[in-house]
């Protein structure tokens, strides 16, 4: 399984920015996905997540109410709309493929990470 993020880049405070990570494979339908983020000299921290069917989302309560997780299983993808961003959303943002279906928010129920999308909040 390999994950491929993209969508980052540099916007002022109270932008938005959508993400989107591609999994390979032909059995995307089948994994949980989820956002993590790791600011320089922090450890990585979940953002959101999707179960397979893309009917229930769970968010980190520092996002929550500003950031969507969607996904479209016949494209291979999920998405992170990011509306009112902060400085503080300032990361590295990654994917990551949950092949058992765990929905969790730890890093160990996942699988597999992508490269990660840099995103730079500015004031």
């Amino acid at each position: 399984v390999q994950l491929q993020a993209s969508g980052g880049g540099l916007v002022q405070a109270g932008a938005s920015l959508r993400l989107s990570c591609i999994v390979s494979g032909r059995t995307f339908g089948w994994y949980g996905m989820g956002w993590f983020r790791q600011a320089a000299g922090k450890e990585r921290e979940f953002v959101a997540a999707i179960n397979t069917y893309g009917s229930i989302t769970h968010y980190a309560d520092s996002v929550k109410g500003r950031f969507t997780i969607s996904r479209d299983n016949a494209k291979n993808t999920v998405y992170l709309q990011m509306n009112s961003l902060k400085l503080e959303d300032t990361a590295v943002y990654i994917c990551g493929a949950d092949l058992k279906r765990r929905f969790g928010a730890r890093t160990v129920d996942y699988d597999f990470w992508g490269q990660g999308t840099l995103v730079t909040v500015s004031s």
